[in-house]
């Protein structure tokens, strides 16, 4: 087989599409954070970690070569963040229950949460079944600007979720159904 070294084969670029997907996701659920002032509960945080799991899996494939371990990151991430989100649609499903925060479409977030993990693992589950193991884990050349500058935006989502998280529940537990910054109001 002829070996490839052009970094845009269509494993990659699904890689990279992942990525993209879970910064969209994050700068989204930060948008209505800041914008709309819906301050995350406890859950909706724990679906944000789960969310960087999986992104961090998507960026060491594009960094660091194709593995197993990788997709193994994307998945536990993607499993994490459908349980929560299967969790707290469980708590809002009664008649009558308005649920947590904005609609989005008519999802309520953590619905968008399931809907899209269940996405990202049947990508993963597609990539790694029709995948030639020979061709997959070659080694990548990284020099796409436009990687570059979706690993940038992951991270400094990262970071901005962090601080937000600090501010919101301070040095203590995070309040179920959050309305100021604990830390800030201080």
């Amino acid at each position: 087989m002829k070996e490839n070294n052009n970094p845009m084969t269509i494993i990659y670029l699904v890689n990279m599409v992942g990525l993209l997907g879970i910064c969209v996701s994050l700068a989204v659920a930060f948008y209505y954070q800041l914008v709309w002032h819906e301050l995350p509960c406890p859950l909706c945080l724990l679906q944000r970690i789960g969310f960087i799991i999986a992104g961090f899996g998507f960026l060491f494939n594009l960094c660091f070569c194709l593995r197993l371990t990788h997709y193994g990151m994307v998945i536990i991430g993607s499993v994490l963040t459908g349980i929560i989100a299967s969790r707290q649609m469980f708590l809002h499903i009664m008649p009558g229950d308005t649920g947590y925060g904005s609609a989005f479409l008519g999802l309520h977030f953590y619905t968008w949460s399931l809907i899209m993990s269940v996405l990202v693992i049947t990508a993963v589950a597609v990539i790694l079944a029709i995948s030639d193991l020979n061709v997959m884990f070659r080694q990548l050349n990284i020099n796409s600007v436009l990687f570059r500058i979706i690993g940038l935006v992951f991270i400094t989502l990262i970071a901005a979720n962090f601080v937000s998280t600090i501010l919101e529940c301070g040095g203590g537990q995070c309040s179920d159904n959050p309305v100021i910054y604990n830390l800030l109001s201080k």
